[in-house]
């Protein structure tokens, strides 16, 4: 689910090969990086990652390759730093078929279990955070009976209260970051239960 509004910044995914290129952990954390950090040389993205130079030049062509990430310009003639091309991506029309509904699922899975791990990582230091951070984090969990245009409703009403601050602080715009402010990631998981 996108919602950036810039074209340029937001990628509607139709391909299922350009899904399952992305639906990879390295992949997942080399986009995460840029997105953080701006622009990196893949030596960069390496030592921040814990990986092989090697490892994270291959996966960062491989994102090249599906215009996911693009050179960007450098210090110097040797230097080869990449950025994101888009910042934000969706892939609501691939699951009208086949091929591209089981590529998003793989990607959706990945995105899941990533989640799960980021969250099992905030809870072994949120104790310690400040009450702000703490009282406003985890997992909440309600069950509704709704109609598919009510679900849409609650859905685009979620969207329209994050939609102010990725139009204010494109994730990979350091300047826009105001003092004190830290990454945070909401994770929307919407499961629908089978009819009776």
């Amino acid at each position: 689910m996108s919602l950036e509004k810039d074209p340029q910044r937001a990628r509607l995914l139709n391909d299922p090969l350009a899904i399952r290129a992305m639906a990879h952990p390295v992949r997942l954390d080399l986009q995460s990086l840029l997105g953080r950090e701006g622009p990196l040389t893949a030596a960069e993205a390496a030592r921040r990652l814990g990986i092989s130079q090697a490892l994270a030049s291959h996966h960062l062509r491989q994102l090249a390759k599906y215009d996911f990430v693009e050179p960007a310009p450098g210090k110097d003639n040797r230097e080869r730093p990449w950025r994101l091309v888009s910042t934000s991506q969706s892939w609501r029309d691939a699951i009208k078929t086949p091929e591209g509904a089981a590529a998003a699922d793989v990607l959706e899975q990945l995105m899941a279990e990533r989640a799960l791990d980021a969250l099992a990582k905030w809870q072994q230091q949120r104790l310690l955070a400040d009450p702000v951070w703490r009282d406003n984090s985890g997992i909440g969990q309600t069950g509704l009976y709704l109609t598919g245009e009510e679900l849409a409703e609650i859905v685009g009403q979620i969207n329209e209260l994050l939609q102010r601050w990725v139009d204010e602080r494109p994730i990979d715009d350091k300047s826009t970051r105001p003092a004190g402010s830290r990454h945070v990631s909401f994770t929307q998981i919407v499961a629908v239960s089978p009819e009776e």
